[in-house]
């Protein structure tokens, strides 16, 4: 019985510009590789936009004393709200049922006067459409905030009456200081475009070698498995770091997203979670033998998972338990809180350290999957 074949850098060198080659003359690997990320980044940072500014609202002044002036007028001085004055609540309720107001602010007619009693929380009635609860939350929020901001004020005017210091109240907020969602939606979407590069991509090499037929010949010759694997994933490996590139250089100098860590580590967290998305899309690719069923399970068990289950667009938290549980096999979870990470905090080694070994683990499953599923014979 002969030995197995060794591996040989000769081979794989071959078989790796071969790759490549296909990989170039496939328009649909170009236009996924380095069409689809930019144009992906530009929808997720400019088209998706979870920044609730200028919210209409509506607002009804049933009183017409100092206090309750001074807090319509601290609603109308709020940066996130675009205030539209009504007559009567009938009519401003009616605007809220056709979608044109989200909310409406009612100042009731004993507002100043149960001000200044002391309870002046039950002068103020906030209405607010349900139908969209994210908006629905912003606006009870930010009501009550320019509640507190009006109370601060109102105080500080009469500590000052007195004589007593008034209390300096400063906000500051970390990582992401001007809150813009563009900051935070990037870097995560970029881990959406890996997975399709990494996985869509990949779940095509294998397949489409068997349904062309040459998987044949390559079987023929004295190719090893490794050799087999390595010229699937090294081209692609390298295809997903200039696409990691591409988005960091679009998301850096043309959507003005702030980048505080180091490029080093971006490139090692990149070199992690691109095993991931390699071994399940050759995975997939090497079990079903179809291009078309190969792609449809990537874009199921890849890309979707990454979108929706990876933190990006729904917090994990706030998700049931099962889910929570769930998204710990989610390389995308890993991936997109580390890029979020780097991008507006830094080099964080306890927070990257975890994310990395979560992430070499799901590789090692994947690789080893593939490895164990890819035989040399026809059956």
């Amino acid at each position: 019985m002969s030995a197995a074949p060794r591996m040989s850098w000769c081979r794989l060198r071959a078989l790796c510009i071969k790759e490549s080659y296909q990989i170039v003359r496939d328009p649909s690997s170009i236009l996924v590789a380095f069409i689809m990320p930019v144009v992906l980044l530009f929808v997720m940072g400019y088209a998706v936009n979870m920044d609730s500014a200028h919210v209409r609202i509506g607002l009804l002044q049933q009183d017409s004393g100092l206090p309750a002036q001074r807090f319509a007028q601290a609603l109308m001085g709020s940066s996130a709200f675009e205030v539209h004055p009504g007559t009567s609540q009938p009519e401003l309720m009616t605007q809220l049922l056709r979608g044109e107001l989200r909310g409406v602010v009612v100042i009731r007619s004993d507002f100043s006067s149960q001000y200044l009693r002391g309870q002046g929380v039950q002068a103020v009635q906030v209405l607010v459409d349900g139908a969209e609860p994210n908006t629905a939350s912003f606006v009870s929020s930010y009501v009550e905030g320019v509640w507190a901001q009006w109370q601060a004020g109102m105080a500080q005017g009469t500590l000052q009456q007195t004589g007593l210091a008034p209390v300096d109240v400063r906000l500051r907020a970390w990582f992401n200081p001007s809150t813009v969602s563009r900051n935070y939606l990037v870097p995560g979407s970029i881990a959406v475009v890996m997975t399709i590069i990494g996985a869509l991509l990949t779940s095509l090499v294998v397949a489409r070698e068997w349904e062309r037929g040459t998987m044949e010949g390559l079987l023929a010759t004295p190719v090893t498995r490794g050799e087999l694997l390595l010229s699937k994933v090294l081209p692609y490996y390298l295809l997903g770091m200039i696409a990691m590139l591409l988005c960091l250089a679009a998301s850096v100098w043309i959507m003005g997203v702030p980048f505080r860590g180091s490029v080093l580590v971006l490139a090692g967290m990149s070199t992690l979670f691109l095993g991931c998305a390699l071994g399940l899309g050759l995975f997939l690719s090497t079990t079903m033998r179809n291009q078309f069923n190969a792609a449809q399970a990537a874009l199921t068990s890849a890309f979707l998972p990454a979108l929706m289950l990876s933190g990006l667009v729904y917090e994990i938290p706030s998700m049931p338990k099962a889910l929570q549980w769930f998204t710990r096999i989610i390389p995308a979870r890993y991936f997109a809180n580390s890029l979020q990470t780097i991008f507006q905090a830094g080099t964080v080694s306890s927070l990257l350290w975890e994310n990395a070994f979560y992430l070499t683990l799901l590789s090692l499953f994947w690789l080893g999957m593939t490895a164990r599923k890819t035989r040399r014979t026809l059956d």
